[in-house]
């Protein structure tokens, strides 16, 4: 018998009897509970949840459950949705110049370490065109010269946008795409759009992190995988990692380990996401791993 598996994540405020209720909902429906993770989060009194399950493929479940699903979200004003978890994520990238977190990416894409679908890559260079479209993948080159004006980078922008509707995109990716995003563009893509930033946030913003670092003597260094918003490198985090350090480690090393910090938690992240395990909790983030 053939099953489609399905993952419905949902919050609300917290009361007794959500997850019960929940559980008898799917059951009831024929669903097969294969994974399951709720949190209460006393700050905000809200509840939130993750669930797997499968049904048989022959029946046209989703539409079914969504309709039937509706008074039981109704009635513990719940934020829900229901995911096809067999269908790939369609991703678009988006970079500049620096190479490591794309080709990362692709690397776990072409190994099915990531279950995406890579619809295209985006870039203001034409650096990348080589790798990208030797993997196969369209690029699209959208040129935004230095010193352009604020009407032809929301030109550029829009071309960006119109290509995320256009390939019916799930989410953006920016793999070291170093361009300050307008507040329209980062509103467009609220919690579509994932970031590394090459730092531990909040520490060391803006140009040259690492050369920041050593010349504080810090002895952790670090990478931040978060959404996008309007206010710039300040979205929910959705990972991080560090790494110690030392008195002989130079710039240049800091750097080549920046690097590989930036991959792993670029990658975490994406998965996180594809496998609908973030909700957002205003503005943090509760992560199902």
């Amino acid at each position: 018998m053939a099953l489609e598996t399905h993952v419905l994540t949902l919050d609300c405020p917290d009361r007794t009897g959500i997850a019960a209720r929940v559980f008898t909902k799917i059951a009831a429906e024929g669903g097969f509970i294969k994974e399951a993770a709720q949190f209460g989060d006393e700050l905000s009194q809200r509840f939130f949840m993750r669930v797997v399950f499968t049904t048989n493929a022959n029946e046209p479940f989703r539409p079914v459950l969504r309709e039937s699903f509706k008074p039981l979200a109704a009635e513990f004003d719940m934020n829900w949705k229901l995911h096809n978890a067999d269908r790939p994520a369609r991703v678009l990238l988006l970079v500049s110049k620096e190479s490591h977190c794309l080709n990362d990416l692709l690397q776990r894409w072409r190994t099915g370490l990531l279950h995406v679908d890579i619809a295209g890559v985006v870039s203001n260079h034409e650096d990348m065109r080589d790798l990208v479209e030797w993997n196969k993948i369209p690029y699209y080159y959208f040129p935004l010269p230095k010193g352009s004006s604020p009407e032809e980078k929301a030109a550029q922008e829009a071309m960006i946008i119109a290509l995320y509707n256009d390939l019916h995109i799930d989410l953006v990716v920016l793999a070291r795409y170093m361009q300050i995003l307008s507040d329209d563009f980062c509103n467009v893509l609220a919690g579509h759009c994932i970031n590394i930033h090459h730092s531990f946030l909040p520490s060391f913003k803006g140009a040259k992190p690492y050369h920041q670092a050593y010349e504080r003597g810090v002895k952790l260094i670090g990478a931040t995988a978060h959404y996008v918003t309007a206010d710039l490198d300040e979205g929910p985090i959705i990972e991080q990692e560090v790494q110690r350090v030392d008195h002989s480690d130079t710039p240049e090393r800091l750097v080549a380990m920046g690097k590989d910090l930036e991959n792993i938690v670029l990658a975490r992240a994406v998965r996180y996401h594809i496998e609908r395990r973030i909700l957002l909790n205003g503005r943090r983030t509760v992560i199902f791993k």
